[in-house]
């Protein structure tokens, strides 16, 4: 894992609760309490670390940037760019928002993994609070106000909100509505939303750094699934991980299938990798998708088989007839039997196919009709490509 990483500060404890707030025992915190209007940490607000990993990222890295740097944040922040091996034109753009804003600084990431980035970023950055931001994400206005704000009056150790999905071409659109939605993704509440309160994760994060540099920073073995890793050790270690539905992120999905498949077939892998050294994390929405893939494979394989051996056992020409002995005649008869019940296993795919079919034309209300007529492939590849990954090769280490 990472190591640890030194942190600055004019006090032992910059962002602790004042009285009249809880302290690390967030659970007990009414989500009506969090809800509340934006509340200055008692002794003042904490200069934040904002920590970007970038790879690949010139279309959309100049918004993000802007984004973080617009927020209205009552205390000095820094933005650090982890640039890694691009072929975009990132680089080259990281340098230019670095010229023209003194507020942002870049660290190189060779090896160009997230969760090497995000460590390189930590190490080179010195301000109690953390905000991790993607090169593809958009904060929402007060983002960072508000975050902080819940640290303090939760105590949480990490606090962050929903991934707000929002495509900009017939097929982002499709994929934006599958991410947002239980068929699509599971009904983690990042995803879905639903009430503040403590939670297993949360998209992104803003961090206390001293409980990132006692942890140990982001496991860089876990190429994927690495914050859902660091909000397990988090939570494990006494603290509380906290979501808030008003902190939003702008995400902008896969633009295209190969690209869609890719992802979620590399999410898959390394959710296994997760669940086999962590197994009490394995739970049933991350265990359906592969569950999904083998029976409609098995079903395909198998239906086809059937239906091979139905055409086999058919007349090869008009007019034609098979030989009547006993023997042959018997041996048909098994052949058509094993057949017709090979061909049942087409139910599985079949089944499938009609679920995913009606389930997108329920969640594909409001869509435009193209994004429409995509959404039930769009389910089915991050399906069928997560179950893949998960069932496939594992992961090799990291260097």
């Amino acid at each position: 894992m990472g190591s640890k990483h030194g942190r600055a500060g004019t006090r032992a404890d910059p962002l602790a609760p004042d009285d009249s707030a809880p302290d690390d025992s967030a659970p007990d915190v009414a989500a009506s309490d969090v809800a509340a209007p934006d509340v200055a940490p008692g002794d003042g607000w904490p200069a934040v670390s904002v920590v970007m990993p970038v790879r690949n990222e010139q279309r959309h890295l100049r918004d993000a940037v802007g984004r973080v740097l617009a927020q209205d944040y009552p205390a000095p922040m820094e933005v650090v760019l982890a640039v890694g091996p691009s072929d975009d034109g990132t680089a080259t753009l990281a340098e230019q928002l670095a010229e023209a804003d003194p507020r942002v600084r870049l660290v190189a990431n060779p090896s160009g993994t997230t969760p090497a980035a995000l460590n390189a970023a930590l190490r080179v950055s010195s301000n109690p609070v953390v905000v991790r931001v993607d090169g593809h994400g958009l904060l929402s206005g007060g983002y960072i106000r508000r975050a902080v704000s819940q640290l303090s009056v939760t105590g949480a150790a990490n606090v962050g909100g929903l991934m707000d999905a929002v495509g900009t071409t017939d097929f982002e659109r499709a994929v934006a509505r599958a991410m947002t939605s239980r068929l699509g993704i599971g009904g983690a509440a990042f995803h879905t939303g639903g009430a503040a309160g403590p939670a297993d994760s949360v998209y992104l994060g803003v961090f206390r750094r001293d409980v990132l540099d006692a942890l140990g920073g982001f496991d860089e073995h876990y190429r994927r699934a690495q914050d859902w890793e660091l909000n397990l050790r988090i939570r494990r270690a006494g603290h509380t991980v906290w979501f808030d539905p008003a902190l939003t992120v702008t995400y902008r999905p896969r633009s295209g299938w190969r690209a869609l498949a890719v992802q979620f077939a590399g999410s898959g892998r390394w959710r296994r990798e997760l669940v086999r050294r962590h197994p009490e994390t394995a739970g049933v929405r991350y265990l359906a998708p592969p569950v999904v893939t083998v029976a409609v494979v098995a079903g395909l394989v198998v239906g086809g088989l059937g239906t091979v051996l139905t055409r086999a056992g058919a007349p090869t020409r008009a007019g034609h007839t098979q030989p009547t002995g006993p023997a042959r005649v018997a041996r048909v008869a098994r052949v058509a039997r094993v057949a017709r019940v090979a061909r049942l296993g087409l139910a599985a795919p079949v089944g499938y196919g009609a679920g995913v079919t009606v389930a997108a034309a329920v969640a594909s209300r409001g869509l435009a009709v193209r994004s429409r007529l995509l959404l039930p492939g769009v389910l089915a590849t991050m399906h069928l490509s997560w179950g893949a990954g998960f069932l496939g090769r594992r992961p090799r280490a990291s260097a």
